[in-house]
């Protein structure tokens, strides 16, 4: 049986930078928030071990798609802890419309779909603690998308609190640049040291992203699309970026200023909502 999943942008409401550990890796606070705006996975379970990618992304090998790992991530989990020895393969296709290096998460709610997704169709019956544990090892922010809920993250972004933010409308612009993570947190001139603060206090701050001045100085084209967007709204980063984007009040006025972009910038306007459309797939399959 063929079925189709969705797999969800997040925004970064805010990202600040607490500091870093002697690893090199970064320690953060962020408010994740899910857009009903994201990429299709259409899977289909088959007799065999054979998982196949029925439109590989160009220039993506397996070893390094995160759609290709995620699932024989959980194949192997099923089978090494579980005792599961069901043929456990799948066909998948993906409709990617979420940029590649944008800041949107594609590539880690990719991820995330998959698990959720096979962990169904193949009767894993791992819960999304389970998941989540399994999603950590293919990057940071799979684990949110695993569970599906906005959160407060903070650490590496690891420790998750549950968070509902006012569900804005968002004009999301693309510049069509993708940035690497590493680009922007290795930079000198990055903030490291916004300090700890609680979600309820920085709830009542302007929200603001510390990766955002980097990204501005070193892409143009994120330059460029933010200026724009500022003159008619509270505009952001989002994660390391490239995209960024207006918040308004409505879906009305989203759209308004959306008909003013000029012919150089792509956009999109979608809602912030505190569940993500997966669950709301996952729940509809149950």
């Amino acid at each position: 049986m063929t079925t189709q999943w969705s797999a969800p942008a997040k925004l970064n409401l805010f990202l600040y930078i607490t500091g870093r550990r002697p690893d090199g890796y970064h320690l953060l606070q962020t408010l994740f928030q899910f857009l009903d705006y994201g990429d299709t996975l259409t899977i289909e379970p088959v007799n065999s071990s054979n998982i196949r990618l029925i439109n590989p992304l160009p220039g993506v090998d397996d070893a390094n798609n995160l759609i290709f790992r995620a699932a024989t991530l959980l194949q192997c989990y099923l089978r090494e802890k579980k005792n599961i020895f069901t043929p456990l393969g799948a066909d998948i296709q993906l409709d990617k419309r979420l940029p590649m290096g944008g800041g949107l998460g594609g590539g880690s709610s990719d991820a995330a779909t998959t698990l959720v997704a096979l962990n169904h169709l193949w009767h894993g019956g791992l819960d999304l603690d389970e998941l989540a544990v399994l999603g950590l090892i293919l990057g940071a922010d799979v684990p949110v998308f695993i569970r599906g809920h906005a959160a407060f993250a903070e650490g590496i972004g690891e420790r998750l609190t549950p968070a509902n933010p006012p569900e804005k409308w968002y004009l999301v612009a693309t510049p069509g640049v993708s940035i690497s993570t590493p680009v922007i947190f290795t930079d000198p001139a990055l903030k490291r040291d916004s300090p700890i603060r609680s979600l309820e206090t920085l709830l009542a701050l302007p929200f603001a992203n510390d990766c955002e001045p980097i990204a501005r100085k070193r892409f143009y084209e994120v330059e460029q699309h933010l200026s724009w967007l500022l003159e008619y709204a509270p505009s952001r980063l989002t994660g390391t970026g490239s995209c960024v984007f207006a918040q308004f009040d409505t879906e009305t006025a989203a759209r308004q200023v959306l008909e003013q972009a000029p012919a150089w910038m792509r956009c999109f306007v979608a809602r912030g909502v505190n569940v993500s459309s997966l669950h709301n797939t996952l729940v509809g399959v149950n």
